[in-house]
């Protein structure tokens, strides 16, 4: 079941509206019991060491979609390219499967393991397991294929797993709303969280132009993260449709602009943030007919087809579930994460620093100290928060390196 409209309106509304005032103490309660939580997945460390490779956990505090995916996906892309042997566990949320963790490539049934695990085999080209318990998904992966990194999409509330490097991302339009906790707002955890994590990325919509200068974030939404965590902006650019039924033909979004002035073009969303993608359409003056369904919707024949011969526009993540029942009309739009140049330097730092702290590179095994404001546990300081501006040849091999040592 999906969450009800009136929520999401008083969520990000003001934060005296009556709703969220009246759910506050449900809200208190929610973020109590996130603390204990972490306080028992931080006293179980030894569960959250299923890998000898650095695990990467790729997440964010509040519910609903936030630029996750095509994160993970350009950070597999980025590492590869520096040789790292890389895979890929989510939660294959949707998913019917009856055993976990399944192995997922660009073959796979979306209803069966999840649209996104489909969707990140496709793109990234690396193994990807997904499964409701990310910790046995990670030991299924590294008992498949020798890695030398793994990313979690998701999982900074998952009970047992401890990232090496946590990395939040926060929609720099919605940020976290009214700053309440489950269900009085839309945090899973309390801002406060975001200090103990190694990296913010913002998905700034400032940032979704393939001409916009990328470096530390500056929207507003910046100035609302406690101090701790290395500030990135990010942006998702579109690239141009292509046709769900894999036709393999491509079109540009202008194309669609005329189609739109005779007829408004039916885009169809079902993602955790639909607004963002309308928003994407419009900004190249479409002219659009919304329909939104809940995130991770299972697609029909009858969810696709309106009346006439308008063309239909859906993210690559709807897409992969409607390929077996789409038509010339149907066309999805890809999109891609572009990431500064800086945070892809200081994440390959951050993981080389692992090895240079343990002697190793087991999950959970750098060494770590209290930090004053948090009262959590955190990697010391060191040089690898003095960022080069490249990344040395050598960097990549000694994290491979240390892995096999």
């Amino acid at each position: 079941m999906g969450i009800p409209p009136t929520f999401w309106n008083f969520w990000y509304a003001s934060p005296r509206h009556p709703l969220g005032i009246l759910l506050a103490p449900l809200g208190w309660l929610w973020a109590g019991v996130a603390s204990m939580r972490r306080a028992l997945m931080r006293a179980k460390r030894s569960r959250a060491r299923p890998a000898e490779c650095p695990v990467v956990v790729v997440g964010n505090i509040a519910v609903g979609g936030s630029g996750k995916t095509p994160l993970v996906i350009a950070l597999a892309e980025s590492l590869g390219a520096l040789g790292l042997r890389v895979g890929i566990v989510c939660r294959g949320y949707g998913g019917r499967a009856r055993e976990w963790p399944q192995a997922v490539d660009a073959d796979s049934d979306p209803f069966m393991v999840g649209d996104e695990a489909v969707l990140m085999a496709r793109r990234s080209q690396v193994p990807v397991f997904a499964g409701p318990d990310r910790v046995a998904a990670i030991e299924a992966l590294c008992a498949f294929r020798t890695c030398d990194v793994v990313l979690s999409d998701d999982g900074l509330q998952h009970p047992g797993l401890v990232g090496d490097v946590e990395i939040a991302v926060v929609d720099g339009v919605r940020g976290h709303g009214n700053g309440r906790c489950l269900p009085a707002g839309p945090l899973r955890e309390p801002p406060r969280r975001l200090a103990r994590v190694d990296f913010v990325v913002i998905n700034e919509e400032a940032c979704s132009r393939p001409d916009a200068a990328l470096g530390e974030a500056t929207s507003d939404i910046a100035g609302g993260i406690p101090p701790g965590p290395q500030l990135f902006a990010m942006g998702l650019v579109a690239g141009q449709a292509r046709r769900v039924d894999g036709a393999g033909l491509a079109r540009p979004l202008s194309a669609f602009v005329a189609d739109s002035k005779a007829s408004p073009v039916h885009a169809i969303c079902a993602i955790g943030h639909p607004e963002r993608f309308f928003r994407s359409l419009e900004r190249e003056g479409l002219s659009i007919r919304r329909h939104i369904f809940e995130d991770h919707h299972p697609f029909g024949p009858a969810d696709i087809s309106p009346a006439g011969d308008a063309k239909v526009l859906m993210t690559e993540k709807d897409a992969i579930k409607c390929a077996g029942f789409a038509d010339a009309r149907h066309w999805y739009l890809p999109v891609d994460a572009r990431l500064p140049r800086a945070f892809e330097e200081a994440l390959v730092h951050s993981l080389a620093a692992l090895s240079d702290r343990s002697g190793s590179c087991k999950t959970g095994s750098c060494k770590r100290t209290p930090d004053a404001r948090s009262g959590e546990d955190r990697p010391p300081p060191d040089a690898a928060n003095d960022i080069p501006n490249d990344i040395p040849s050598d960097i990549p091999e000694k994290i491979r390196r240390e892995k096999s040592g």
